[in-house]
């Protein structure tokens, strides 16, 4: 990375390198303390080269639209899978809760409502349409119970149970532009002031059903939370938004879960499994 840097960014001194964190898609890593480097861990060079020019050119589009800042590249180097932006302001909510959750709704609420009224032409040719039947989502979720059900407590597996006993929801009739990965870890705050600084990690960006995004508020914030950001929310959602809002993050808990035992990397674990209860109830 050090000579990635000098060759891309001359006259730039690398004095420390900090990881940041790893996700299923990306690693992160700061750069005296100014500067955030995410690099794609897609198996195939020219994949990895794709996923960055494209998400670099997405991030222009939105940029133009976000009611909340976004990652402003001023580095693309396709051959490593690499993209730099200016470090933006908070930390991510995942690990440091706020103290007033409910001062997050309206500017969660703003934003939601500029990417899902953004048409759709904008993005068609930066970002993949992902439009997974509901009905498999439900036959992996039942996969990611097998795995974590030896953790969970009689009442947590009788709550999942009885929801992968259920039929899916019918698929969505329209998608609209979403972030489509909108969990705590990729919003920033500012802590002493529960505000919304910034929301990173664009990489599973899709034309997508927009109830996927409001789950993830579902599923991290509560319900408390998700009402609030609805009530500045211009996007719409019926009663079959809200089943397929309540279904999806359902199968995204049992998912986080999973990955987080699998592979070690906890927070998201502990995270399902401190959310559980309230997500199924």
């Amino acid at each position: 990375m050090r000579r990635l840097l000098a060759r891309h960014l001359p006259g730039y001194e690398v004095r420390k390198i900090d990881r940041l964190g790893e996700g299923q898609d990306n690693a992160a890593y700061e750069v005296n303390g100014e500067l955030v480097v995410r690099q794609s861990k897609a198996g195939d060079p020219d994949e990895r080269g794709e996923t960055v020019e494209r998400e670099a050119a997405l991030l222009a589009v939105v940029g133009e639209v976000s009611t909340i800042p976004v990652p402003r590249p001023v580095l693309v180097v396709p051959e490593a899978g690499m993209l730099a932006y200016p470090k933006l302001p908070g930390l991510p909510l995942n690990r440091h809760p706020v103290p007033e959750p409910a001062r997050l709704a309206a500017p969660l609420g703003a934003f939601l409502s500029a990417l899902h009224l953004l048409p759709v032409p904008r993005v068609e040719d930066l970002v993949p349409r992902d439009a997974y039947p509901l009905r498999d989502l439900r036959e992996e979720a039942e996969g990611d119970y097998e795995e974590i059900a030896g953790r969970l407590l009689a009442e947590e597996r009788r709550l999942v149970e009885g929801f992968l006993a259920a039929e899916a929801p019918a698929d969505p009739e329209t998608l609209t532009f979403c972030h489509n990965d909108l969990g705590s870890e990729h919003v920033l705050v500012d802590v002493a002031t529960s505000a919304v600084t910034g929301v990173i990690d664009w990489t599973d960006a899709a034309v997508a059903d927009p109830a996927y995004d409001l789950a993830l508020v579902y599923r991290d914030l509560g319900p408390a939370v998700l009402a609030r950001t609805l009530e500045h929310y211009r996007g719409g959602l019926d009663d079959a938004g809200r089943e397929r809002m309540l279904f999806y993050a359902r199968c995204a808990l049992l998912e986080d879960v999973a990955y987080g035992l699998r592979t070690g990397i906890r927070p998201y674990a502990e995270a399902g499994l401190a959310n559980l209860g309230r997500t199924f109830s």
